[in-house]
């Protein structure tokens, strides 16, 4: 038989290794519908890729997990309860760090349940694969794509727009179930987060914490949202969610960042008061709101007397903190909050 491809193995190698670690050449004989010595060879480059380890005696040997472990599982929606995939299928195939277990498992359960609830989908497939340095987790569903949901909930059509709005948190087209901290802070314990849907991709990094950034799509049908947490990271979910209380102290979602960023475009600068009312737009949900400038190297009078001097005047609750300013954004900035004071 023609050597066998590990792609097409190593989505269910780990699991399978962990169920039959006295008989693992038997188990790859009747699965794959191969010789004695096709699926010796087979586990020789498993080994050799690290996908499993090997010990014990030659002709009795014992076979565990590697360095590198996946699972890979699709699930119906319908029914679907979002805690059993966890704890049956994929929590138990890999060896993890406490804190990054707790962070994997709430991205985990945070976006298989928004597959659940809010695509529209018939189907959830779920990759889970663990290297030498990461966990990443990736999860698609096949529904109507998150940005074509979040226009027709919101008639916020401009996908940038949309993104905007996630990116604050609080966003849910179903208030009574959710209160959209999901995606938000899935964001946050991330080192990196992916989001296709709709033809249109987003990116966010740990090191550009206050950044989405526009990828290029990937072309498929409903939203991936692609996760990668360091294996090495000290952060814990308890961390993360008691930073976005007002006094760091509680897990009230009290604190927010605003990328002002998204709010551009090419020839499209932050100059009108129409711009500055989308910024502020839904921040009277919140105690604190960082007001993200990076990447933004100018704006108009307009767009700054409108969100620091109108906007704050008609929220006197809400503190807003403008950051990573350029110098002539700075001064603009002080200037309006001087007149206002």
């Amino acid at each position: 038989m023609s050597r066998i491809a590990l792609t097409a193995i190593t989505p269910w190698i780990t699991a399978a290794a962990l169920a039959h670690p006295h008989d693992l050449a038997a188990h790859l004989m009747q699965r794959l519908s191969v010789s004695r010595r096709t699926a010796g060879k087979t586990i020789a480059r498993l080994v050799e890729t690290q996908w499993i380890a090997q010990h014990g005696m030659p002709r009795r040997p014992h076979h565990v997990p590697g360095l590198l472990r996946q699972v890979v599982q699709r699930y119906p929606l319908a029914g679907l309860d979002e805690a059993l995939p966890w704890s049956r299928d994929f929590a138990p195939n890999f060896t993890l760090p406490a804190n990054v277990v707790r962070l994997a498992q709430h991205a985990f359960g945070e976006l298989v349940n928004n597959a659940i609830d809010h695509s529209g989908g018939t189907s959830v497939t779920v990759s889970m694969r663990q290297t030498p340095a990461h966990l990443q987790l990736l999860v698609s569903d096949d529904g109507r794509g998150l940005f074509d949901k979040v226009a027709q909930s919101f008639r916020i059509v401009d996908p940038a727009l949309a993104m905007l709005e996630l990116s604050k948190g609080k966003l849910t087209s179903d208030p009574e179930r959710h209160t959209g901290r999901g995606l938000y802070f899935t964001s946050r314990i991330a080192d990196v987060l992916d989001l296709h849907a709709n033809d249109t991709a987003f990116q966010h990094r740990a090191w550009q914490r206050h950044r989405w950034s526009r990828t290029t799509p990937a072309a498929r049908h409903g939203t991936s949202v692609f996760v990668a947490i360091a294996l090495d990271t000290t952060r814990t979910l308890d961390s993360v969610l008691r930073e976005h209380s007002r006094d760091g102290q509680g897990y009230a979602f009290e604190r927010t960042v605003v990328p002002l960023q998204l709010l551009t475009a090419p020839g499209c600068a932050l100059d009108s008061r129409a711009q500055a009312r989308c910024a502020a737009q839904r921040l009277q949900q919140f105690r604190h709101a960082q007001l993200d400038f990076s990447g933004v190297t100018d704006i108009g009078h307009g767009f700054a007397d409108e969100l620091f001097r109108v906007f704050a005047r008609s929220q006197p609750e809400l503190a807003l903190e403008p950051v990573n300013m350029s110098p002539r954004v700075r001064a603009l900035v002080d200037s309006v909050r001087a007149e206002a004071a």
